[in-house]
């Protein structure tokens, strides 16, 4: 197990490499400048030229992720052309609303997925199992913003059970990591279900029952330590995924992520802070990884590795 360990760790390290040197090349294929976005349109030659030569930006492109890369290694992620600070800062300051709300979408993809699965599963070609899989469909198809602004509209403004945006309580982080969570529930529900539709026809599964265990454990033991195997796959990407791929859900609920602070960098063409939060989405969907792997072999032995 440790040698497994080891060997992603060094893998991560030239999946970082990559990710930093298409985000870096990315940047500066935009066509906004960034000198002229910190300048302004009034900003004399001179003064542009002169918060280029300040910034480095008038290196070569090589020597600037030279530059960038030998920072990294300090864990230096740079300072933010707009904000003056150190983005480090910045991310640091945003991250536990981020992580609070990854937390929440996975509890109810969880939540929803797991549960409409199974159900699907054992009612192959039923009544519920063509409801589910619609209502599935429904879900993954929806524009999250779309879905939010329904559900703010619904339990937010209509009935007044939940504020219509901020940071804070367990109120403010509902509507937001059910919005998610729907859209991601629904992915878990076809996984669960085509996973469990395969291991419902397995030799050991006749066997559980003919030996008269019950439907309830032979599903619940039997089936779904094997058919949930996908899933736990699934929520390591999604903890990447949610680190700064939440930007629509952030934006519509005023949630303080790393997200919502990644499209603003964005707009301002503010290539640090653009970077940075790639950088940690990327570290992240690397850690959701690796915690998978570890946690496979618990849940099915056949993994395991002496």
């Amino acid at each position: 197990m440790l040698s497994i360990i080891l060997k992603r760790l060094g893998q991560s390290v030239f999946i970082l490499l990559g990710v930093t040197l298409i985000t870096f090349s990315l940047s500066f294929m935009m066509p906004a400048d960034p000198v002229r976005m910190i300048a302004g349109r009034s900003a004399t030659k001179a003064t542009v030229e002169s918060i280029r030569k300040e910034l480095g930006l008038d290196k070569p492109l090589p020597i600037q992720y030279a530059k960038y890369v030998n920072r990294l290694v300090q864990l230096d992620l740079g300072r933010s052309y707009k904000q003056k600070t150190q983005v480090a800062e910045l991310i640091k300051s945003r991250l536990p609303a981020t992580l609070l709300l990854m937390a929440g979408a996975i509890f109810f993809e969880i939540l929803i997925g797991i549960p409409a699965g199974i159900l699907a599963a054992t009612q192959r070609g039923k009544f519920w199992d063509n409801w589910i899989m619609a209502i599935s469909f429904a879900g993954v198809s929806m524009p999250q913003f779309v879905l939010g602004l329904l559900l703010l509209y619904l339990f937010a403004y209509v009935f007044g059970w939940f504020p219509l945006g901020g940071y804070g309580t367990w109120r403010h982080l509902f509507l937001p990591a059910l919005t998610l969570g729907i859209s991601g529930g629904g992915w878990y529900s076809r996984m669960v279900r085509s996973s469990m539709v395969d291991v419902l026809c397995q030799d050991y599964i006749r066997t559980a029952r003919a030996k008269g265990l019950s439907e309830f454990k032979t599903i619940m033991v039997h089936g779904l330590r094997n058919g949930i195997l996908p899933i736990i796959a699934m929520i390591g990407l999604d903890v990447g995924i949610f680190m700064a791929g939440a930007v629509v859900v952030e934006s519509v609920f005023g949630w303080p992520g790393i997200g919502q602070m990644a499209w603003q960098a964005i707009q301002m063409v503010d290539i640090p802070v653009i970077m940075g939060v790639t950088l940690v989405a990327a570290i992240g969907i690397i850690i959701g990884n690796l915690l998978a792997d570890l946690v496979m072999p618990f849940v099915d032995p056949k993994m395991r590795v002496d």
